[in-house]
């Protein structure tokens, strides 16, 4: 048997997430990195090597929406790392909170990941731009 929540308590749900982006002083971080995916956002990391980090709003995400049967919340305006600390592939980000603490790890594509961005080749002082990023609950499981 499937499990089915409202629309309304998905909606909720998604908010009281993404409001964690927001824990802390300041705006979240999106941090981008290259290197094997670790298994989960508690993992700690292991050989990877930073490439890029950019700076959510402050809220970092709009309200969420019901979207086809899902609860989806996108993230407002980020502001591109205008210069990239090293070059590599982007495999993964992870996102922290104004006081460095994960909320969210997940993949990265150029138009395929659960975050996309200008380019997955990242390169040493290039800019480096997120070009979407939701967070999508969904209503039934």
């Amino acid at each position: 048997m499937t499990l089915y929540i409202t629309s309304a308590r998905a909606i909720a749900a998604c908010d009281n997430y993404v409001d964690a982006f927001d824990a802390g002083s300041g705006a979240a971080t999106v941090k981008l990195y290259d290197g094997v995916v670790p298994a989960n956002a508690d993992t700690a990391l292991s050989g990877n090597t930073l490439l890029a980090t950019l700076t959510m709003s402050d809220p970092a995400f709009a309200g969420a929406a019901d979207v086809g049967g899902s609860a989806r919340a996108t993230a407002n305006a980020i502001t591109d790392d205008s210069s990239a600390d090293a070059t590599g592939t982007a495999s993964f980000f992870r996102c922290q909170d104004s006081d460095a603490l994960v909320v969210m790890q997940g993949a990265v594509g150029s138009g395929s990941g659960e975050l996309d961005l200008n380019t997955t080749s990242i390169v040493s002082g290039a800019a480096v731009s997120i070009t979407s990023f939701t967070v999508t609950l969904p209503e039934n499981a």
